[in-house]
């Protein structure tokens, strides 16, 4: 895939999500986004934090988090968002929009999926509806089922997914999971959310994997 097309996705997705992050009202930055234990601040603070990353910074964390990665990532947004306030971190999201510097050992999709996914993860819990553009989200979905990243292969592993609103499908497994293509992506990237948009005998196997309750919506 063209690299500039892209980055200009990943421009696009991240000067959308500044607009969004705009209109939301003081108490919503610190509502609990889908990210566990993270606000809405806090989400809005890692967003910034790809564009300006440095692989010796990245090692200092991974060393500060005792190896544990969701732990460095956690704790580097904390720091930013106790830092900066929404006015600044909307400022520094909008700046760096169209930068192409992304975290060490990220693939230039990574900052896609990252924008897409963590879009949801303030949107949805507020309440809030973010609509995601079917190319780009087809894109993300099938990077990250490919990628060793976000542990797709093995959260997937028996099931075949079926988007609803595009012409997509993939996977070789019997459990057929049918969804809109942005749950689909949820799902791959481990986010329990995603099920209540979705249909199918594979949501039960999916709900274990995230070891949740499926809701009553998505059983057959």
């Amino acid at each position: 895939m063209d690299r500039t097309a892209i980055l200009a996705w990943v421009k696009a997705e991240r000067l959308s999500l500044a607009d969004f992050l705009d209109d939301l009202d003081d108490h919503e930055w610190q509502a609990a986004s889908l990210c566990p234990g993270w606000t809405v601040h806090d989400v809005a603070a890692h967003m910034t934090m790809s564009t300006r990353s440095t692989l010796l910074g990245t090692i200092k964390g991974v060393i500060r988090a005792r190896g544990d990665w969701d732990r460095m990532e956690a704790d580097l947004a904390r720091e930013r968002a106790a830092r900066f306030g929404p006015v600044e971190l909307i400022a520094q999201l909008r700046e760096t929009a169209g930068s192409a510097h992304r975290a060490p050992l990220s693939s230039p999709l990574d900052p896609l999926v990252d924008a897409l996914v963590h879009g949801q993860d303030v949107a949805r819990p507020l309440g809030r509806v973010r609509e995601m553009p079917a190319e780009q989200t087809v894109a993300a979905l099938e990077h990250v089922r490919a990628s060793p990243f976000y542990g797709a292969r093995r959260r997937l592993a028996g099931t075949r997914l079926v988007a609803t609103d595009r012409q997509w499908s993939a996977g070789q497994g019997q459990d057929e999971i049918r969804g809109p293509a942005g749950d689909l992506l949820l799902l791959a990237t481990g986010r329990a959310a995603g099920l209540a948009g979705v249909s199918g005998p594979g949501a039960e196997r999916i709900a274990a994997a995230l070891q949740v309750s499926v809701p009553r919506n998505v059983s057959e």
